[in-house]
């Protein structure tokens, strides 16, 4: 009878342990969903300054990829909102949320890097946050998911 009642408890120890897995992401999952959320904020601050015209940037001429200040301010909200909301996705380990974020780490990139003139060091340094970012969201262990 004791063992009967010790393996039960095994039973539903691994039920919730495996249910637990699924409930919240791990490893590389959390690390990637960290990371868009920082950049999501980033972005949503960076399109804040611009759409405000703040005096942070400079105007560079004769570039490729010229833009008018607050149509950048509006691209990088607009790619900032979803990355925050999408990261929250990212805690609860879905899968839609891993590609979603893979998407929009791969849009900051560009926008990152059609801001390049305007915010050199920024801009670097946002696109190298996104690219660990894309690869936390796909190097997913298959227990994590």
């Amino acid at each position: 009878m004791a063992s009967a009642h010790a393996h039960q408890a095994q039973v539903r120890t691994r039920a919730h342990t495996s249910s637990a897995n699924h409930e919240w992401a791990g490893g590389p999952t959390v690390f990637g969903g960290v990371m868009l959320m920082l950049a999501g904020i980033l972005n949503i601050v960076r399109g804040i300054s611009g759409i405000a015209e703040d005096d942070v940037f400079v105007a560079t001429g004769n570039y490729v990829f010229a833009f008018d200040l607050t149509a950048r301010g509006w691209i990088h909200l607009a790619l900032g909102a979803p990355a925050v909301l999408i990261s929250v996705g990212l805690f609860q380990a879905g899968t839609w949320a891993r590609v979603a974020g893979v998407a929009v780490g791969g849009l900051i990139m560009i926008a990152n890097f059609v801001s390049l003139p305007y915010a050199p060091v920024w801009s670097v340094v946002m696109i190298a946050l996104s690219g660990v970012m894309i690869w936390a969201l796909c190097t997913v262990r298959r227990g994590d998911t």
